[in-house]
Protein backbone atom coordinates (compact mmCIF):
# COMPACT_ATOMS: atom_id res chain seq x y z
CA UNK A 1 0.00 0.00 0.00
CA UNK A 2 1.77 3.38 -1.33
CA UNK A 3 1.64 5.94 1.93
CA UNK A 4 2.04 9.94 0.65
CA UNK A 5 3.19 11.72 3.35
CA UNK A 6 3.15 15.65 3.48
CA UNK A 7 5.21 18.04 5.01
CA UNK A 8 5.41 21.94 5.34
CA UNK A 9 2.20 23.18 6.75
CA UNK A 10 2.01 25.92 9.25
CA UNK A 11 1.18 29.54 9.91
CA UNK A 12 2.64 32.40 7.64
CA UNK A 13 1.21 35.94 7.81
CA UNK A 14 -0.23 37.47 4.54
CA UNK A 15 2.05 37.81 1.60
CA UNK A 16 4.08 35.26 2.55
CA UNK A 17 5.21 32.22 1.57
CA UNK A 18 5.34 28.47 2.43
CA UNK A 19 6.26 25.17 0.69
CA UNK A 20 4.69 21.78 1.23
CA UNK A 21 6.29 18.84 0.05
CA UNK A 22 4.60 15.18 -0.30
CA UNK A 23 6.29 11.70 -0.55
CA UNK A 24 5.81 8.45 -1.46
CA UNK A 25 6.80 5.98 0.70
CA UNK A 26 7.36 3.07 -1.79
CA UNK A 27 10.09 3.79 -4.03
CA UNK A 28 9.38 1.51 -7.12
CA UNK A 29 5.83 3.69 -6.93
CA UNK A 30 5.55 5.57 -10.05
CA UNK A 31 2.30 7.57 -10.10
CA UNK A 32 0.45 8.84 -13.42
CA UNK A 33 -0.23 12.32 -11.98
CA UNK A 34 0.13 13.73 -8.34
CA UNK A 35 -1.86 16.41 -7.34
CA UNK A 36 -2.81 19.12 -4.61
CA UNK A 37 -6.12 19.59 -3.01
CA UNK A 38 -7.12 21.22 -0.05
CA UNK A 39 -10.22 21.72 2.21
CA UNK A 40 -11.58 24.40 4.16
CA UNK A 41 -13.34 24.79 7.33
CA UNK A 42 -17.03 24.12 5.50
CA UNK A 43 -16.32 24.22 2.40
CA UNK A 44 -15.57 20.55 -0.07
CA UNK A 45 -12.05 19.58 -1.03
CA UNK A 46 -10.74 21.44 -4.14
CA UNK A 47 -7.77 21.05 -7.01
CA UNK A 48 -5.23 23.38 -6.83
CA UNK A 49 -2.44 21.71 -9.11
CA UNK A 50 -1.52 18.48 -10.51
CA UNK A 51 1.45 17.51 -12.29
CA UNK A 52 2.16 14.59 -15.08
CA UNK A 53 4.57 12.75 -13.40
CA UNK A 54 6.54 11.42 -16.91
CA UNK A 55 6.43 14.72 -18.87
CA UNK A 56 6.62 17.30 -15.83
CA UNK A 57 3.52 18.75 -17.52
CA UNK A 58 1.65 21.37 -14.69
CA UNK A 59 -1.49 22.33 -14.58
CA UNK A 60 -3.20 24.63 -12.06
CA UNK A 61 -6.81 25.80 -10.74
CA UNK A 62 -7.80 29.39 -11.47
CA UNK A 63 -7.80 30.57 -7.91
CA UNK A 64 -3.96 29.98 -7.53
CA UNK A 65 -1.96 30.19 -11.09
CA UNK A 66 0.67 32.55 -10.76
CA UNK A 67 0.60 32.49 -7.06
CA UNK A 68 1.35 28.34 -6.48
CA UNK A 69 3.74 26.17 -8.08
CA UNK A 70 3.85 22.34 -8.55
CA UNK A 71 7.19 20.47 -9.31
CA UNK A 72 8.32 16.85 -8.81
CA UNK A 73 11.45 15.47 -7.86
CA UNK A 74 11.33 11.99 -9.95
CA UNK A 75 14.81 10.50 -8.01
CA UNK A 76 12.84 11.14 -4.37
CA UNK A 77 9.76 9.98 -5.40
CA UNK A 78 8.16 13.94 -4.14
CA UNK A 79 6.07 16.77 -5.36
CA UNK A 80 6.12 19.75 -4.07
CA UNK A 81 4.11 22.58 -3.74
CA UNK A 82 5.54 26.19 -3.71
CA UNK A 83 2.93 28.95 -2.27
CA UNK A 84 3.91 32.94 -2.55
CA UNK A 85 1.66 35.74 -2.17
CA UNK A 86 -0.21 33.95 0.60
CA UNK A 87 -3.97 35.48 1.74
CA UNK A 88 -6.26 34.50 4.15
CA UNK A 89 -8.58 32.89 2.25
CA UNK A 90 -5.96 30.16 1.28
CA UNK A 91 -6.35 29.16 4.91
CA UNK A 92 -7.20 25.23 4.62
CA UNK A 93 -5.84 21.29 5.27
CA UNK A 94 -3.54 20.88 2.11
CA UNK A 95 -3.73 17.20 0.86
CA UNK A 96 -1.49 15.55 -2.09
CA UNK A 97 -2.98 12.77 -4.24
CA UNK A 98 -1.47 10.37 -6.68
CA UNK A 99 -3.05 8.38 -9.41
CA UNK A 100 -1.88 5.08 -10.04
CA UNK A 101 -2.36 4.97 -13.54
CA UNK A 102 -3.99 6.66 -16.61
CA UNK A 103 -7.04 8.55 -15.81
CA UNK A 104 -8.22 11.44 -18.47
CA UNK A 105 -8.94 13.74 -15.20
CA UNK A 106 -6.51 15.42 -13.05
CA UNK A 107 -8.72 17.76 -11.39
CA UNK A 108 -11.11 15.39 -10.05
CA UNK A 109 -11.41 13.77 -6.43
CA UNK A 110 -12.17 10.41 -7.43
CA UNK A 111 -9.97 9.98 -10.17
CA UNK A 112 -6.97 9.76 -7.26
CA UNK A 113 -5.98 6.60 -5.93
CA UNK A 114 -3.86 7.88 -2.88
CA UNK A 115 -4.23 10.37 -0.50
CA UNK A 116 -1.71 11.69 2.07
CA UNK A 117 -2.68 12.82 5.78
CA UNK A 118 -3.20 16.65 4.92
CA UNK A 119 -1.07 19.55 6.73
CA UNK A 120 -2.96 22.81 7.96
CA UNK A 121 -2.12 25.84 6.30
CA UNK A 122 -3.06 29.13 8.56
CA UNK A 123 -2.45 32.39 6.72
CA UNK A 124 -3.29 35.47 8.95
CA UNK A 125 -4.09 38.38 7.95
Amino acid sequence: QVQLVESGGGLVQAGGSLRLSCAASERTFRPYVMGWFRQAPGKEREFLAAIRWSSGSTYYADSVEGRFTISRDTAKNAADLQMNSLKPEDTAVYYCAAQAGFSISYSSLGAYDYWGQGTQVTVSS
